[in-house]
């Protein structure tokens, strides 16, 4: 049977897959992956071949289909300006693991991130122009819906959602939202609101909203740290605890306007969910110093695979790749990020450096905040957005490498 995880492990875990997960501690201890692999600093995304280290691939495991041999590629420079360049319409082949060490400084400019981020207060990238977040206490969660941009902000000992309209303008405040999520399209949002003790301490009960031409809202009074996964077909997809101290968590789904939510039974512990709703990752072993995590249909509740490697915490839009980090998300940053093969469940990237949050830009492209040097939050540490492949593990600078700015995903 699983391992019963300890509370504390348990809140480690909620806050590893929060919108600014930005961790203080000693540094996690890095594990080598499940396949061996001579190891190089990651490339550029594009340009014209020029002499470098060379990335050695190795095959995955055998699988029912021939597995192509293991190529060799080499670091390419870029030879447009960074405001031209784009990806490729066609996906980089996947061979195979490719395993990359990230020294962010030597990484090539390329074009800035194409879904919402925040660099300090400023709200930026995705549709609409960049806006800053009025205020001085810390901003806890962005997002664009329509034309307007939400920001979860402290508030005291609670929080707030700010509704930002043009020109900069709060047109509303939303009391006690913590975390935010939005459709595809950006037409419609959906956000939790909780609230916490004087020390900090959850409190029991949870309200949650969603709103497109208008606003629905649900009283969830029996949960604890709820968190919201995602707004997708028509359904909010959210998890939580049913008591204080709980050591497990369920996965809900909620129809907007109706009076209760449901509770999606095949999914124990849920860490990440699809896009489209089909697939998810259940956290079967959690334990003081590992984890497991397995994939599972979320119609029949079969485990499609499993990795004690990594703990898996996003899906591509497409669903077809799953990406996480260590298996022990404790400490400062995490020393690894790894991408995984939805159908396999064979790992096709493992970048190492020290990254304190990641978000997928598209089916290709991981973007990461990745630390250049210093950390642990001392005064002067460095850091930027970096953007890698999946498939070639090539990386480049999304952001130009900043001192002491915050950098976070909106969702």
């Amino acid at each position: 049977m699983p391992a019963r995880p300890s509370s504390r492990r348990l809140i480690a875990i909620v806050a590893a897959v929060a919108v600014a997960a930005v961790a203080v501690g000693s540094a996690i201890a890095y594990r080598q992956g499940p396949r061996d692999g001579l190891q190089a600093d990651a490339g550029p995304l594009t340009g014209s071949p020029t002499p470098a280290p060379s990335t050695t691939r190795t095959t995955p495991p055998p699988t029912p289909t021939p597995t192509p041999s293991a190529p060799t590629t080499s670091v390419v420079a870029p030879t447009t300006p960074p405001s031209s360049q784009t990806p490729s319409s066609e996906p980089p082949p996947r061979t195979g693991l490719v395993k990359s060490n990230v020294t962010v400084a030597k990484l090539p400019k390329g074009r800035t991130p194409q879904i919402t981020y925040l660099e300090g207060r400023t709200v930026r990238g995705g549709p609409g122009a960049p806006v800053t977040v009025p205020g001085t206490t810390e901003i806890r969660a962005v997002a664009r819906v329509n034309d307007n941009v939400l920001a979860a902000v402290a508030k005291d000992q609670q929080t707030e959602m700010l509704t930002i309209g043009l020109g900069g303008k709060v047109i509303r405040r939303t009391p006690d939202v913590t975390s935010i999520v939005t459709t595809a399209d950006g037409g419609a949002a959906a956000y939790l609101a909780t609230r916490t003790d004087d020390g900090g301490g959850a409190l029991a009960g949870a309200t949650l909203y969603a709103e497109d031409s208008s606003v629905h809202q649900l009283a969830l009074p029996n949960v604890w740290r709820a968190y919201l996964f995602g707004y997708v077909n028509g359904k909010v997809y959210f998890r939580a605890q049913a008591s204080e101290g709980a050591d497990s968590w369920t996965l809900y789904q909620w129809v907007p306007g109706r009076s209760k939510a449901d509770v999606v039974k095949a999914v124990p512990n849920p860490t990440a969910l699809s896009a489209d709703g089909t697939n998810a990752v259940s956290l079967k072993v959690l334990t003081d110093f590992h984890s497991c995590s397995s994939l599972v249909d979320v119609a029949s509740g079969k485990q499609q695979w499993r990795t004690c490697d990594y703990q898996l915490m996003r899906f591509t839009p497409d669903g077809s790749t799953v990406v996480g980090g260590s298996f022990n998300q404790e400490g400062y940053g995490d020393p690894v990020t790894a991408a995984v093969d939805v159908r396999s469940g064979n790992v096709l990237n493992e970048w190492k450096g020290t990254f304190l949050n990641s978000a997928l830009e598209d089916d290709q492209h991981v973007l990461m905040v990745a630390v250049a040097s210093g950390g642990g939050g001392d005064p002067g540490t460095k850091s930027a957005i970096i953007r890698c492949t999946i498939g070639t593990g090539a990386c480049e600078l999304a952001t130009p490498i900043s001192t002491d700015v915050p950098l976070s995903f909106g969702r």
